[in-house]
């Protein structure tokens, strides 16, 4: 009888309409509901009069409506809430907890008396409108890249470097901005900081298959679209990227840079090396764009500094937090992006030695997580716990 741990809150018959676990063992498998965790921090019931005020910019984008699902889903407290986005979606009704609120244009006197606000709504306006906001006292999460390698700016995955942003705390410091990492970042540091902190990591090769989702929700229509042009014999429809997306996979389309790696490969290698506070890992990245909704999956190939058996390993993950294992050799089940689809927890499986390295110094894992949740709005509203 096999044993599979998962977490919780995994649901079997939810996901895009199609079942998001199925079983194909030869033999029969428990499933065995992973203890529950406890949360970062204890959060009080929803809306509260002496809960901060709440600002989310960007709300009409696919994390913009994450954030809010998210907020929901975790109880976050707050006394009250603006929905902000641009000038086009000004005007327009966003159903929260129970209530319409009308969006609001994003402006300058937006953060007006806001304690925390989480930003999605791309680098040129988390540059403009970010450093106002933390001017008027408000604390910004902030999900692009705009201030993630920012001298004095925190970049923090709760589970792996709290610490990063010990002082930004309501009623000890008036605002501030702190930086959500690079989703394929995110998922991948989840798993690979749990071996780190045991036995030292010396190299990290990842290899990242990544959703539409990273490419906002326009992608993700254009992925579901392309796939109806493709089965019904139609002209492909190309709005988004410059190549069939449906039943193709490509080089991540973020821009290359003069070392021939992209800067979405980029963002791995530094924004590492800035949460783990060293340089001395050795890191490359290859991130490819693949027809998948919006869950990432991960290769991630180690160099230990010290020895570390595959089942310590798996010993090892299984205790960390916001880690579940799918990882059954016998009926070659292993994490899939359906499993991680809508889920907090990032998922880990492939746990083996890399055979091409002497000894028991390397290994290699193979990683789930939804781009959208725990590589994005998750995160950050993680990051806003933390902030209380």
């Amino acid at each position: 009888m096999q044993v599979i741990y998962l977490p919780q809150s995994l649901d079997a018959r939810s996901s895009y309409g199609v079942h998001a676990f199925r079983s194909h063992f030869a033999r029969p498998v428990v499933f065995v509901p992973r203890r529950p965790r406890l949360p970062l921090l204890s959060v009080k019931a929803a809306k509260d009069p002496s809960g901060p005020k709440v600002a989310i910019a960007g709300i009409s984008g696919a994390v913009g409506q994450e954030f809010i699902r998210v907020l929901t889903e975790r109880n976050f407290p707050y006394s009250e809430i603006k929905m902000l986005a641009s000038s086009r979606s000004a005007g327009k009704e966003v159903e929260f907890d129970g209530e319409t609120y009308v969006i609001e244009e994003l402006t300058e006197d937006s953060f007006d008396g806001v304690d925390i606000s989480l930003f999605s709504a791309g680098g040129s306006i988390s540059k403009k409108f970010a450093p106002i906001a933390a001017a008027k006292g408000c604390f910004v999460v902030d999900n692009s890249s705009a201030f993630r390698m920012a001298d004095g700016v925190p970049l923090v995955i709760p589970e792996v470097n709290p610490e990063a942003m010990a002082d930004y705390k309501l009623g000890k410091k008036k605002g501030g901005i702190i930086a959500n990492p690079n989703c394929s970042t995110i998922i991948a540091l989840m798993a690979v900081t749990p071996i780190h902190r045991a036995v030292g990591v010396k190299r990290m090769i990842a290899s990242t298959y990544q959703a539409a989702s990273g490419a906002g929700a326009l992608a993700m229509a254009e992925l579901e679209q392309q796939t109806r042009d493709v089965l019904n014999n139609d002209p492909v429809t190309m709005n988004i990227f410059s190549w069939q997306y449906a039943f193709n996979l490509f080089s991540h389309n973020s821009p290359m840079t003069e070392n021939g790696y992209n800067e979405e490969e980029m963002k791995m290698v530094k924004e590492t090396a800035k949460i783990w506070g060293t340089d001395a890992v050795s890191i490359a990245a290859t991130c490819i764009r693949v027809p998948v909704m919006r869950a990432h999956a991960e290769s991630i190939n180690l160099t230990l500094c010290s020895e570390l058996d595959e089942q310590d390993a798996k010993a090892i993950l299984s205790k960390a937090p916001g880690i579940s294992i799918i990882d059954d050799r016998a009926n070659n089940r292993f994490p899939t992006p359906l499993d991680a689809s809508n889920k907090d927890d990032v998922f880990v499986g492939r746990i083996r030695q890399d055979i091409s390295q002497p000894g028991k110094s390397g290994l290699e894992i193979f990683v789930c997580g939804d781009q959208i949740k725990k590589g994005a709005a998750l995160n950050a509203v993680q990051i806003a716990e933390l902030i209380l």
